[in-house]
């Protein structure tokens, strides 16, 4: 996939703008930019210092399109590995396209979606792990997310998987050494010394797995079930969480008939809070589907907020929802569990001693009284969760799959060797986890895979 050409491509987004960014990677990259480039020093670009900006001016027979700072980094001291020269000038659409237009009148074309970063990971600058998260730190839109971003872009979990691979590699000769000499009855390959390595793998892949459900959270939002009966005041908790009217509120049972989204920033992570329909038995079909998405979305949720109606609390409707409260404990037992006692301002005078086991928050959503107590729950639950970020925590769907089949062949290597399978059967499950990790830090990667994974970046990178 190594292309010899040139490329360009504007770097700021599209539209009026202070300053744009128009960036060019390849051979001739500096002569192709001095064809249209005046400095006001009168240096050539390729006599050009490295790294150094230079003031002058874009001219187009004779004339002067804009004036521009330029930078020039030559290979392989560069993102892309390549000579690459970036010209900043101002943010006009007339200017932008005219630079562009000028500059394809030479051997030059316009980048594909990421092809910078592709021709980067290609030329060795940077693994595949670090060359995906270049488009998680672009996408983070929070403090947390770009935490986790930056963590992965200095290398992750790089050298740990290249260390374990290179000892898998090893062990992988040491068997096929011993399958060229078996008619000798040689053995090369330590089989206790191989169970101890893979019991190292198997540690630090649990470890791997283990960490993407927090950074998955982190990357995509923390999910928040808003849940309970109709009329519980889960719409106005919502409304007021948001400081907006978001949803609609209103005395009439089943007005929620579908789930709402929206989000917060807390303690620098994204919290998508969800308004769900009320959770009854009903005859309405729409209400139905409603509420099944309800159950739906308190399993995919990371935190769920049980509303009770405290105005008409009552002895035999406590008892109903401390069996209730539970049934959710056991059901979703990862889930954390935040039991809401609303409308305190016009509560009944019911007991609520029995309901302390889930220590109970008094609010009032439509008063706004006690909401922060609220917070400080769900924002201790997040300084817990960010506690746990890390060089090895993984937020990438691609890396989660990968290491879990790689999980799946050193458990077969296992298996294999506690059961005593010859070598050579052996040896092609040692292949296929090796291979795995190959493919985790793109040491073994093909076009297809490439180009799925740098059709998403933004063009430009």
């Amino acid at each position: 996939m190594v292309k010899n050409d040139n490329i360009l491509a504007l770097a700021t987004p599209s539209g009026v703008g202070a300053i744009s960014l128009i960036r060019i990677s390849g051979p001739e990259s500096i002569s192709i930019v001095n064809n249209i480039f005046h400095g006001a020093e009168n240096i050539k670009l390729i006599d050009q210092e490295p790294n150094k900006v230079q003031l002058g001016y874009i001219i187009d027979n004779d004339i002067t399109i804009d004036k521009v700072l330029i930078t020039v980094f030559k290979n392989p001291k560069s993102y892309t590995g390549e000579d690459l020269v970036e010209i900043s000038c101002h943010g006009s659409t007339f200017i932008q396209e005219s630079i562009i237009q000028l500059l394809l009148k030479f051997d030059c074309r316009v980048a594909k979606p990421g092809e910078f970063t592709m021709r980067s990971f290609l030329n060795g600058k940077m693994d595949l792990g670090q060359a995906e998260s270049v488009a998680d730190l672009i996408s983070s839109n929070s403090e947390a997310s770009h935490r986790l971003a930056m963590n992965q872009m200095r290398g992750g979990f790089k050298k740990d998987i290249n260390d374990l691979r290179t000892e898998l590699v090893n062990f992988a000769s040491l068997i096929e050494l011993e399958l060229d000499f078996s008619q000798e009855d040689v053995e090369f390959a330590n089989m206790k010394e191989l169970n101890k390595l893979l019991d190292k793998i198997v540690l630090n892949l649990k470890k791997l797995i283990d960490s993407f459900k927090t950074g998955n959270v982190i990357k995509n939002g923390l999910p928040i079930a808003i849940v309970g009966e109709p009329n519980t005041g889960k719409s106005t908790l919502l409304n007021t969480l948001l400081n907006e009217d978001r949803a609609i509120v209103s005395s009439i049972a089943g007005t929620t008939r579908d789930t709402i989204e929206d989000q917060i920033n807390i303690n620098g992570v994204n919290c998508r809070f969800i308004d769900t329909a009320g959770i009854r038995s009903t005859d309405d079909e729409i209400e139905s589907i409603g509420i099944e998405r309800t159950f739906k979305k308190m399993g995919e949720s990371e935190i769920i907020i049980f509303i009770i109606d405290y105005s008409i609390l009552d002895k035999a409707k406590l008892d109903y929802y401390i069996k209730y409260l539970g049934g959710i404990q056991d059901k979703f037992p990862k889930t954390k569990l935040i039991t809401i006692l609303n409308k305190k301002d016009i509560k009944a005078e019911t007991s609520i001693v029995d309901l302390q086991k889930f220590n109970p928050i008094e609010i009032s959503a439509k008063n706004k009284t006690n909401i922060q107590s609220l917070k400080d729950e769900i924002s201790d639950y997040i300084k817990n969760l960010t506690n746990q970020i890390n060089n090895s925590t993984i937020s990438n769907s691609r890396h989660y799959d990968l290491l879990n089949k790689t999980f799946e062949e050193i458990h077969k290597v296992k298996l294999s060797i506690a059961n005593q399978i010859s070598s050579d059967l052996l040896a092609i499950d040692i292949k296929q986890a090796i291979y795995y990790l190959g493919e985790l830090t793109g040491e073994i990667s093909n076009d297809e895979i490439l180009g799925n994974i740098f059709s998403k970046f933004c063009i430009g990178k």
